[in-house]
């Protein structure tokens, strides 16, 4: 049986005429439904909140739906844990936060006040931000959603914002992260003057559709290039993190998390690795490990793991060489 707090919400929006807030409410029942496995009752639910005044949807109209909507994201059933991520104290703390805010979610409705869903994850290229995404999508039990630009963005005016609603259409009714990495493609600041028109309207649609999802929808955004993002766009997000570099010391703490979960040896001290490696992203950090383990492997059934790891820090070291050059 549905919740008494939504099924009140249901009847007021409703008598009260707010379209909005009766969306919104039916919304959450709908999830509510898909989370127990009620998947039939959902997806009556799910029609019966499209269908028009005029008469119920066609099957050729929710097919032409389902045909609209593909290619607009991959989905994925997310694996990381929050505790396999090295993450700053204040990230790590206010991600735990929004997660227990999601799992109690039932005794903030009862005060009127909803989770935050709304996150914009800050920092360089290969610093986490992903990874986290994923991490979250895992600790709420959902679905993680990327936002293909592909297929969302198109060629001829007015394209991309009708893809953008059927997006939006398409998961609002399910509980899930809704990842958009790179968010500044389709969130530019709409004051530059070098921008289109087209944009401009796109990043207003996108942000109105945003203001529209309910809160088990999570949408997190992540950027390299915080300086493009429109400025609405910031305060629109609930939770704002910076995930930079990884520091010395959160490099030595994920190798020794990676060798105690493998069971690899390094040969040299975590420490010693870190070190060697210098300025490195947590993505390039797990790039290396993972050779070390290839390496490890094809070595044989004993290893030199010192002369392993010695001889791939070489390679890297000439690959940096390179890149700065």
């Amino acid at each position: 049986m549905a919740r008494g707090d939504l099924l009140l919400a249901l009847v007021q929006s409703g008598a009260g005429g707010d379209d909005l807030a009766f969306r919104r409410a039916a919304e959450a029942l709908i999830a509510e439904e898909e989370n127990k496995k009620h998947n039939v009752l959902a997806s009556q639910l799910t029609d019966a909140l499209r269908r028009k005044r005029s008469g119920a949807t066609s099957s050729v109209t929710a097919l032409a739906r389902n045909e609209a909507t593909r290619g607009l994201f991959h989905e994925q059933e997310p694996q990381r844990r929050l505790s396999d991520l090295v993450l700053p104290v204040e990230a790590r703390q206010a991600v735990s936060q929004l997660v227990e805010e999601h799992h109690r979610r039932d005794l903030l409705r009862s005060h009127g006040v909803e989770p935050r869903h709304r996150l914009l994850f800050v920092g360089p290229p290969g610093g986490g931000k992903t990874s986290l995404a994923e991490a979250v999508a895992t600790e709420l039990a959902v679905p993680l959603l990327s936002v293909r630009y592909e297929g969302l963005i198109g060629s001829f005016l007015g394209e991309t914002a009708s893809r953008m609603e059927a997006l939006f259409d398409a998961v609002r009714v399910r509980p899930c992260v809704l990842f958009f990495d790179e968010f500044d493609v389709v969130a530019k600041e709409r004051g530059d003057t070098h921008e289109t028109g087209e944009i401009k309207r796109v990043v207003s649609s996108l942000l109105l559709q945003v203001d529209r999802l309910p809160s088990h929808v999570i949408v997190i955004a992540a950027t390299n290039h915080a300086e493009l993002l429109d400025r609405a766009v910031w305060r629109r997000m609930q939770l704002r993190l910076d995930l930079p570099y990884p520091t010395r010391a959160g490099k030595i703490e994920w190798l020794q998390a990676w060798t105690a979960r493998t069971g690899v040896s390094l040969g040299l001290t975590p420490r010693t690795v870190a070190d060697r490696l210098g300025r490195v992203s947590f993505a390039e950090l797990e790039e290396f490990a993972l050779d070390v383990q290839r390496r490890s492997i094809l070595s044989g059934p004993e290893p030199d793991s010192v002369a392993v790891v010695q001889q791939l820090l070489k390679q890297w070291a000439s690959r940096a060489s390179v890149s700065e050059s």
